[in-house]
């Protein structure tokens, strides 16, 4: 009697040849039982071995179990961590924002508000702001600038005093310590939330009619915040 081999049947019902996938508990049942059926009765399987691979299908079986509870249970996770953020992000509408920003957009408003943290005192502070070709279009200075948080406001005036166009723009902080050393400046851009977006690429904010993500907020202001104007 010609008999399969175990190597035949495994070769027959593994998915390796339906796309290389590892096996589930019911291509091994399948495959078990075909060996089953395809055994010499003059030389049958032992008790021994078959115990085995009851053994083998049903920690197959409890893996695959243990593996979809897992999957079930992370996506719940997920979906209720995005709930939870998405109503706590709906809450900051109305709050001032500082944002991890060297942009300002012109958006039609009135003026655009910035800043800068100063680590030491400082004995001038020079404000560079470059249109979106690169191009210096306003400088402000500032003398004897004492350490810490400084906010800017500008009304999109250049320094020939033409009204600038709606668009992107870019600044730049420039400071010395009272020795005359240059110095590190962190710079932030500010702003107040308007709305909230979700959408599939996740949470948004849009912050004085530009959107923003949230890896842009760096603080929540207190609105009685007040600058150097």
């Amino acid at each position: 009697m010609q008999v399969n081999t175990i190597d035949n049947q495994f070769k027959t019902f593994t998915p390796a040849a339906q796309g290389g996938q590892d096996m589930d508990k019911d291509a091994f049942l399948e495959l078990m039982i075909a060996q089953l059926k395809n055994q010499d009765p003059l030389d049958p399987m032992d008790g021994t071995e078959y115990a085995a691979q009851l053994a083998q299908f049903t920690s197959l079986e409890q893996l695959t179990n243990l593996n979809e509870s897992m999957n079930r249970s992370i996506e719940a996770d997920y979906f209720l961590s995005q709930s939870i953020n998405n109503t706590l992000t709906a809450t900051l509408i109305g709050n001032d924002v500082k944002l991890a920003s060297p942009t300002l957009h012109n958006v039609g408003q009135d003026n655009v508000e910035f800043g800068y943290t100063l680590p030491v005192d400082a004995s001038k502070v020079t404000v560079k702001i470059y249109n979106e070709h690169g191009a210096l279009i306003k400088t402000i200075e500032k003398e004897n600038t004492p350490s810490g948080d400084h906010k800017l406001s500008w009304d999109f005036f250049d320094d020939n005093g033409n009204k600038t166009p709606k668009g992107k723009y870019s600044f730049k902080i420039e400071a010395t310590n009272t020795k005359g050393e240059k110095m590190n400046v962190s710079s932030y851009g500010v702003g107040t939330i308007d709305g909230v977006k979700f959408g599939e690429n996740g949470t948004t904010l849009i912050v004085d009619g530009v959107e923003y993500s949230l890896a842009d907020i760096i603080e929540i202001l207190n609105h009685s915040s007040e600058g150097d104007g």
